[in-house]
């Protein structure tokens, strides 16, 4: 058979088609958050200079650091659940978004009782008030991942562009009319309560009502026991992710997390690829793994190839043209970011391979391993 013919052979397979297209939507939708919130949030920074910009992503990243506890590790595991199970859709979608919505009120409790050990000013604390607030909306993530399970990113990802033309509009805004910098953390605040009301329009036009009264206590167990090693590891991901950000502040100022979170941001704009193909590709691997083991490690293999390739295609001309990308994107004062992201941008060979180990610990049921795994990251990294 010759090439040509195997090509036209793959797509025109249906499950090839069906995968491919949501890929692309997902790819896609993403391609476009990186670019519109790559410039909105360069056009920020240079507005704001690195001091303010510093405060900013320091609120930003201290509500991180207890983010993990908002979704109980639960998201990877209602996807399975909803291949696996899709008649129990009402009972999943309903437990689990009463679950998140537990989870942020213990977070927010948390967040609050760390920050007495922290000297901040009143500003300061206020934003990362208002960010935790926010995250109260992303109850509603559980209709994202219902599409996912579904094969049908296209739906979500229509939201998620529509929410960030809204929010990023916004945000030049207060540029334009020079908004203090409380407003941005509003801002903020503001992306997660959009995507949550298109999130329910969507699910009410293309399927229900979202079954929010479905929630059962023996189903929340069960998820929970499956669960509970994922909200250990997103602790622990969450720290070694966010953690330094938090740590500059301490030990240096405001002004250095400023510099440290430019260069970040430009290398966590890439983080977008191993997210949306994992996202259209593991209910695929999940399903392989019930038909043909031969066919899963495949498919797995291949996953494998495509993480860590895809990082190197990024960060090696990224490290040989830091200063210039530095320069041209956010000028002279935040110059010494160049240094910054010769170095953190490799970091995402092995971000994207331990998106993909991830994934296979949760289609293997061992995701208890990966808190070992993350753990011993942090450590390392603090």
């Amino acid at each position: 058979m010759s090439l040509k013919t195997k090509i036209t052979t793959l797509f025109n397979h249906k499950g090839f088609r069906k995968y491919f297209a949501n890929t692309s939507w997902l790819l896609g939708e993403r391609i476009f958050r990186m670019g519109v919130s790559l410039f909105v949030g360069i056009y920020v920074a240079r507005y704001l200079g690195p001091e303010r910009y510093g405060l900013l992503s320091y609120a930003l990243s201290f509500v991180f650091l207890f983010s993990s506890l908002a979704h109980f590790g639960l998201h990877e595991i209602l996807v399975r659940e909803l291949v696996l199970n899709p008649e129990h859709r009402k009972e999943l979608l309903g437990t689990v978004f009463w679950l998140n919505f537990g989870g942020t009120v213990i977070m927010g409790s948390a967040i609050a009782t760390v920050l007495q050990l922290f000297e901040n000013e009143s500003q300061t604390e206020w934003m990362i008030a208002l960010i935790a607030f926010g995250f109260l909306f992303q109850t509603t993530i559980v209709i994202d991942y219902y599409f996912q399970s579904q094969v049908q990113s296209k739906f979500a990802a229509w939201a998620q562009v529509l929410q960030l033309c809204i929010t990023s509009a916004f945000k030049i805004y207060l540029v334009w009319s020079k908004a203090q910098l409380f407003w941005f953390a509003f801002a903020l605040m503001l992306d997660q309560a959009v995507i949550a009301i298109l999130f329910l329009t969507i699910y009410r036009w293309k399927v229900e009502w979202l079954p929010i009264f479905s929630f059962r206590w023996q189903k929340a167990q069960n998820l929970l026991k499956d669960a509970w090693p994922l909200i250990f590891t997103g602790m622990a991901v969450s720290i070694y992710m966010k953690i330094d950000q938090v740590m500059i502040k301490e030990m240096l100022d405001a002004e250095a997390v400023g510099v440290y979170a430019a260069a970040v941001k430009l290398c966590e704009a890439w983080y977008f690829f191993p997210t949306a193909v994992t996202a259209s590709l593991f209910p695929a691997i999940v399903s392989a793994k019930q038909k043909n083991k031969i066919l899963y490690q495949k498919r797995l293999q291949k996953f494998y190839d495509l993480m860590v390739w895809g990082a190197v295609v990024v960060a090696l001309p990224t490290t040989l043209l830091a200063d210039w990308i530095i320069l041209i994107l956010y000028g002279v004062d935040y110059q010494e970011a160049g240094d910054v992201l010769r170095i953190y941008i490799w970091a995402g060979v092995f971000i994207f391979l331990g998106v993909a180990s991830f994934k296979w610990l949760i289609a293997e049921n061992l995701q208890q391993f990966s808190f070992y795994f993350y753990a011993i990251g942090s450590i390392f990294n603090i």
